[in-house]
């Protein structure tokens, strides 16, 4: 596999970090290389939280994604989806909620986050909240519904992803598990990249 970068951004307490150690631990699983770097900044206090998730058949060397070179960027947050486009490779992938986590008094206009996302040529954007709800997960499992709509972009099988969320959550019992099944199958079916 060549390298994938996937750049994972949201707010403290969205699952950013969470969703970052899950794939790292299904590619480590998976047999390749992963760097894996997290930056927290204010996240107890709903600031920004990203995470540099680098996985390859080869060794990496550096746990930092270059700008302009991630595969994909899996957004918990709209105007976080924006703030790292500079990272995104010119056809590289935008996988966020479309669910603002109004955290700043100029926090920018519903609308325009939206019409910002329409215009990129790959963006897939997902009411996550709704969709963990509708598949009967609590609204802590929107983080893994957007996992879910981000496999198809990072050649990853579904199997796998399943089996990794099975292993993770064992400790918590089998209705967990399935619950966050539940939400990562609800993205998966609504990305539009399957």
């Amino acid at each position: 596999m060549a390298t994938k970068n996937i750049m994972i951004v949201g707010v403290g307490g969205q699952g950013t970090l969470l969703t970052s150690r899950i794939l790292g631990g299904l590619a480590i699983a998976g047999g390749y290389d992963v760097k894996l770097s997290e930056v927290h900044g204010m996240s107890q206090r709903g600031g920004d939280v990203q995470s540099n998730l680098r996985i390859s058949s080869e060794p990496i060397h550096s746990d930092l994604i270059p700008l302009g070179s991630a595969n994909v960027i899996i957004s918990l947050e709209p105007m976080e989806a924006l703030r790292y486009l500079e990272y995104l490779k010119k056809d590289g992938w935008v996988v966020t909620s479309t669910v603002p986590f109004v955290n700043i008094p100029n926090y920018p206009a519903e609308e325009e986050l939206q019409k910002h996302l329409a215009a990129l040529p790959n963006c897939v954007s997902l009411n996550v909240e709704q969709l963990a709800k509708d598949a009967g997960a609590p609204l802590q499992a929107a983080n893994m519904v957007l996992l879910g709509a981000a496999i198809p972009m990072l050649d990853i099988e579904f199997e796998k992803i399943e089996a990794g969320i099975r292993r993770i959550f064992a400790r918590k019992g089998e209705e967990v598990i399935e619950k966050n099944l539940a939400a990562v199958r609800a993205g998966y079916e609504n990305s539009i990249k399957k």
